[in-house]
């Protein structure tokens, strides 16, 4: 194995130790573990696909649940799907720097990629909702989104013969508000991305990194202190941190998580977004501010942007040229393999 910062056996220990630390819970073994939709876990993700008690993964929910998240019946002037802003070729994000809704309005916040949100612990850039069933009816009625009343998606879904006759099928009743729910989030849990470069290192596959990327795996679980949020299989803690990146001439123009629940430590802080993926959803940050992952480097090399609320990991790092060159390689090898719908 390559080692850029040597080859003896105390740098060997050293950095198989902070690998350990890092995947803590981590799988690298491709096997099937949900029976009932015969869901294959990508390599280097979490074995155990979790689902409530009340809405299990099943081929006809998933189906179901595709069929809706592509339809653009869900939104008032049909011109817009869930697909639009979470488009498959970009591990569902849109490429914009916030995303446009119904008759052209501009919604607030970046669209956050849907891949491995099955392990997430709350859903939205500030966690309002804790499940992807509560997740799954927001957009639909936001007005700068899909701009629907949950009535109104009931009786077009109703009025379609198909529609009724696939709902009556998986849940044994007309489609309402807590049948189109599950069934979107159902499709939503079998979006996963893994099967990444570095989930082919960790798997023991030497050649998988290249020594940029490596050198830049190190950094990643070193001196840059990336794990501090990003870690485990899907790369998130899937908590809320202040990067500065909402604080602008001494005001917040977006509040985060501060919204939901008040406390005067969550000004202007944002759920941890996955890094699977992370070179193809561009642009970066909650609004988009950041256009490119060189970008993304450079702001926390400099240590955020401070504010009353900067979270204590973030600290300037002096990152030489050489280093920011090898995080990028780093990053782009969490780039994988997306599967969806099955």
């Amino acid at each position: 194995m390559r080692h850029a910062y040597g080859t003896t056996g105390d740098h060997l220990m050293v950095f198989g130790l902070m690998i350990g630390v890092f995947l803590a819970g981590c799988a690298c073994e491709r096997r099937p573990v949900v029976e009932q939709a015969r869901t294959e876990i990508p390599l280097g993700l979490d074995l155990y696909l979790p689902s409530p008690a009340g809405n299990p993964i099943t081929e006809a929910g998933v189906k179901l649940g595709r069929r809706l998240f592509f339809d653009p019946v869900l939104s008032e002037d049909r011109s817009i799907s869930c697909a639009s802003c979470h488009r498959p070729e970009r591990s569902f994000t849109d490429q914009r720097r916030t995303s446009i809704g119904v008759f052209g309005r501009n919604g607030p916040r970046n669209a956050p990629s849907l891949v491995n949100r099955v392990y997430g612990e709350s859903q939205f850039w500030d966690g309002r909702s804790s499940t992807l069933e509560q997740q799954a009816l927001e957009p639909i009625t936001a007005r700068t989104e899909m701009g629907m009343t949950l009535e109104r998606v009931l009786r077009r879904l109703r009025g379609q013969p198909s529609y009724l006759k696939e709902f009556q099928a998986v849940f044994g009743r007309a489609p309402d508000a807590e049948t189109v729910s599950r069934a979107l989030a159902s499709y939503v849990r079998t979006i996963l991305s893994g099967d990444a470069p570095i989930d082919r290192f960790l798997n023991g596959e030497q050649e998988a990194l290249s020594e940029q990327a490596e050198r830049g795996f190190r950094l990643f679980l070193g001196r840059a202190n990336c794990t501090a949020c990003h870690h485990g299989p899907n790369f998130s803690d899937e908590r809320f941190h202040n990067t500065g990146t909402a604080w602008r001439d001494s005001v917040w123009l977006d509040e985060g998580r501060f919204a939901v629940t008040g406390r005067p430590g969550d000004h202007g802080a944002f759920k941890t977004p996955t890094l699977r993926d992370v070179a193809r959803t561009a642009p970066y940050m909650h609004d988009g501010s950041l256009a490119t992952l060189e970008d993304v480097i450079v702001f926390y090399d400099r240590g955020g942007r401070q504010n009353p609320y900067l979270d204590a990991e973030l600290r300037p790092l002096n990152l030489a040229e050489e280093e920011k060159h090898a995080l990028l390689a780093f990053l782009n090898a969490l780039t994988g393999t997306v599967r969806e719908g099955s």
